[in-house]
């Protein structure tokens, strides 16, 4: 998997790592996290509302997010279109704040007041559009469990719950209502869309930032030894004829004559063999490497007869001597049948 028409996941994870990264060089972590008293009760410093989902304090939460979102933000940034999965970062961001700030008030008396730095909110709402979007690849059973390969993200989300509660557990539980109130478009969330103009300014001048969002180039695939011309058609480039030749001209052949190029010429090219039509009676470099480990086959190309022919055939002929039955194998590339033809032929009895 890629960041391949995901431009705005990619963005967003770049942010919060370089944004984590120099609140911890230039120590400016302690403006980033959110408490109520004295904060923002006494100092009236509203804007850490803002600031508090857009670093993480720690790097182990961090690697934890990242993988996160990598593994759920991709799929459904890929469902919505880059410009919708703006959209509805942008909105739930807002609405968001707006039930921390709520909630952090409501359980001010049972003890909440802080909530550590980071956009869990956001990670817990986007986890949810992937819950229900993004259906489950593939299942496997541990005894009567049957468990999907989502579990994997699950039990990552349930580590940054457990971090530093209460807080985290808080946060994760308002994101997972957040997404809850936009799927369910009670307030028609769905609608919103950013402005062209900041559309329009995101793809001239932040897009370039984040760099290149294209698939890897896959490897091409070899073909195997043997192949059927009819299942694989190779196109010989190097040796394919200029389209603006004359049907009068004349090429020459192997043997001295001249071949008119036209309709015969276009005979020829198809009764000669391609590259797919003709098989390579070479052992690739892996089956000789194999039969070297194996004791099938020397390094001079030689087949080496396993101790149990050898057996074998000395039990059929209990006169022969070894060094003719070993020969016999040899001669007949390991085939039992041909061994004993070869054996027959040795000590003179006819074989028809």
């Amino acid at each position: 998997m890629s960041f391949h028409n995901a431009p705005v996941t990619k963005g967003l994870m770049l942010s919060l790592a370089l944004g984590s990264l120099a609140a911890g060089i230039f120590d400016l972590k302690h403006y980033f996290h959110l408490q109520l008293v004295p904060h923002i009760s006494r100092d009236h410093q509203y804007w850490r509302l803002l600031t508090s989902q857009l670093i993480f304090g720690n790097s182990s939460e961090l690697l934890l997010a990242e993988t996160l979102l990598y593994n759920v933000a991709v799929g459904v940034e890929r469902r919505f279109g880059s410009r919708k999965f703006g959209s509805f970062l942008l909105v739930t961001l807002g609405v968001s704040m707006f039930l921390i700030f709520a909630f952090i008030l409501l359980l001010y008396g049972a003890g909440v007041n802080y909530l550590p730095p980071g956009p869990l909110t956001m990670i817990f709402t986007i986890l949810y559009q992937h819950y229900r979007i993004i259906p489950a690849v593939y299942h496997f059973r541990i005894s009567y469990l049957s468990i999907s390969n989502k579990a994997f993200d699950y039990f990552l989300a349930c580590i940054l719950i457990i971090s530093d509660p209460p807080g985290t557990l808080l946060a994760s539980l308002i994101g997972i209502a957040v997404g809850q109130l936009y799927r369910s478009d009670l307030v028609n969330l769905k609608s919103y869309r950013i402005s062209p103009s900041l559309e329009r300014f995101c793809k001239r001048f932040l897009l370039p930032l984040i760099g290149s969002t294209r698939p890897p180039t896959r490897a091409v695939r070899v073909l195997p030894d043997f192949v059927d011309a009819s299942e694989v058609h190779v196109r010989d480039q190097t040796t394919a004829r200029p389209a603006n030749r004359g049907a009068g001209t004349a090429e020459p052949t192997g043997s001295g004559e001249e071949t008119p190029s036209g309709q015969d010429g276009a005979a020829n090219d198809a009764s000669r063999p391609t590259p797919a039509q003709q098989p390579s009676t070479q052992p690739s470099a892996v089956s000789q490497w194999v039969d070297t480990l194996t004791g099938r086959r020397g390094t001079d190309g030689v087949y080496v007869p396993a101790s149990a022919e050898i057996t074998v055939l000395m039990a059929m002929f209990p006169g022969v001597p070894r060094e003719t039955v070993v020969r016999a194998l040899q001669q007949s590339g390991g085939d039992a049948s041909g061994a004993v033809d070869n054996i027959f032929r040795t000590i003179g009895f006819p074989v028809s």
